[in-house]
């Protein structure tokens, strides 16, 4: 046998040789919205810069591969703008694996953090869905009750079916947990 197959894979740099990932989640694709809405914006430039230029000059209107090129131009303006916070949105992972959490948060392009809690620090696990836009869109808060304190992750996709993962991992590594819903309830007038 080479050296090569005796080591296990390593899924991300700080893994323990003996430890196993066994799940990897992240937050909806909707916190990203804030760019995608400020990009779309910096598409539209283009063509309204040269619908204002076909207006303002009506006797020598732009030609269609100025029109094209303005459009070409404001798309990457746009996709330039979408880029941050894409890349906030994919690099920002939840680890678990069979001795830890890991939340990897990344800000931007040069700002990360790392909060790495052992599974065994972890007492309750519950999740929230409130209001109409978390419901209609799925996603809602996940929250877990530690010794050292309260692990809030905001804006997390399906949290019901993330809990039920969480649970059944930490029941398979013989760690008894609590469980809750905190799911709003609907007004009764």
């Amino acid at each position: 046998m080479s050296k090569k197959e005796q080591m296990p894979k390593k899924h991300f740099d700080d893994q323990f040789e003996d430890e196993d990932v066994l799940f990897v989640f992240r937050k909806h694709p909707l916190i990203m919205r804030k760019g995608v809405i400020i990009g779309m914006c910096f598409m539209l430039i283009g063509p309204v810069y040269t619908l204002i230029l076909t207006y303002a000059r009506p006797d020598s209107s732009p030609s269609m591969t100025f029109f094209f090129m303005s459009l070409l131009v404001s798309m990457a303006c746009g996709m330039l703008v979408v880029f941050p916070y894409w890349i906030s949105w994919y690099y920002s992972l939840f680890i678990v694996t069979n001795q830890r959490l890991i939340q990897i948060t990344q800000k931007g392009l040069f700002h990360r953090s790392v909060v790495d809690l052992g599974l065994q620090q972890i007492q309750m696990v519950n999740y929230q869905i409130a209001g109409l836009q978390q419901t209609l869109l799925g996603f809602g808060t996940i929250m877990m009750q530690t010794y050292v304190g309260d692990l809030v992750i905001h804006d997390i996709h399906k949290p019901a079916k993330i809990q039920k993962k969480l649970l059944n991992i930490l029941r398979q590594e013989g760690i008894d947990v609590q469980e809750s819903t905190l799911e709003e309830e609907p007004e009764v007038a």
